[in-house]
């Protein structure tokens, strides 16, 4: 297999499924209030035009959305958007069409034109949501400015929006196919906007900013039955063992080692689903020369003995 970008990576090991659900027309006053997600699912908001106050209990002060903002909710949180305005928010109706569903009230005031998903994720993959990545990420593709990488970045997400609204306005043959299709796109471009940018401030896309440590993460992602070491991964990003250790540990709150583990125990997870493939091979796939060390590690990170997680998450034959 060739060698890939760090996210490249983890994309091809922690596969994604976009489901594109509702399109928000509103008027002002307009409020909605979403339940925690269930367990793998992020639900995600794209505001196409007019405005959005977002609440997450618990989680600092409100943002405020405008056109061409995403929010992702990584960790599936509780949250609410609203208008701003403190009414009383007018009732909203829904209306099917061919591919997605649209909901509409009959406010007067500043429109809101918003369309609402969620990405599906399956276990373990979740893990490294909550683990690795902010639980509320928004990017703001309006923000940047013309002359810098992410503007680029930026113009393809903005464009990937764009085809988004008109496959959600038109009826088109295969319409709900695509519009699933380019939502898993919009994942994958959204964290890609977000590791180019310095506005996450905690996480592994806070940890991918820094374009010194790309050697590291790409060399654990591309290489994880390798034994890296701290000093052989220092020298990969030209810095010392105890920087290195040091933008883990403040960029990430874990170690590279913790990092390394996760990866291979995400990958030993996806070979356990094949009936053909041997627990003695998915150890020795990912880097352990003793089965009993690899089966110490995967209960703990998994919280199940690898027979457990073969016989609960199996592929079907």
């Amino acid at each position: 297999m060739p060698r890939l970008d760090w996210l490249s990576r983890l994309l091809v090991m922690m596969p994604v499924r976009g489901q594109l659900e509702i399109r928000c027309l509103y008027g002002a006053p307009w409020r909605i209030a979403y339940d925690r997600a269930d367990t793998g699912e992020m639900p995600y908001h794209v505001v196409l035009g007019g405005s959005a106050i977002l609440e997450i209990p618990g989680s600092g002060a409100p943002q405020h959305l405008v056109a061409g903002d995403i929010v992702l909710l990584s960790h599936g949180s509780e949250h609410v958007l609203h208008d701003g305005s403190g009414a009383a928010p007018l009732p909203a109706s829904a209306r099917e069409s061919l591919n997605v569903e649209v909901s509409e009230n009959a406010g007067t005031g500043e429109r809101l034109d918003m369309l609402c998903g969620r990405f599906v994720l399956t276990p373990p993959h979740d893990r490294l949501m909550r683990d690795y990545f902010p639980a509320t990420l928004v990017v703001r593709t309006s923000a940047q400015a013309d002359t810098t990488k992410q503007n680029a970045t930026a113009v393809q997400l903005a464009t990937l929006v764009g085809l988004i609204r008109a496959e959600s306005t038109t009826v088109n043959l295969g319409g709900y196919a695509m519009l699933n299709a380019l939502s898993a796109a919009l994942f994958a471009l959204t964290l890609r906007t977000a590791s180019e940018s310095n506005a996450v401030p905690f996480g592994l896309l806070a940890l991918a900013a820094n374009p010194r440590l790309a050697p590291a993460l790409t060399a654990m992602f591309n290489e994880p039955a390798y034994p890296w070491t701290l000093p052989e991964l220092a020298q990969l990003c030209n810095m010392s063992r105890a920087t290195l250790v040091r933008q883990f540990q403040d960029k990430v709150g874990r170690s590279a080692s913790d990092l390394l583990t996760d990866i291979r125990m995400t990958l030993a997870a996806n070979e356990l689903k094949k009936p053909s493939t041997s627990t003695e091979t998915v150890a020795e796939v990912v880097g352990y020369q003793s089965l009993a060390a690899f089966r110490r590690a995967f209960t703990q990170r998994m919280g199940m003995t690898p027979g457990d997680w073969r016989r609960s998450a199996r592929e079907p034959e």
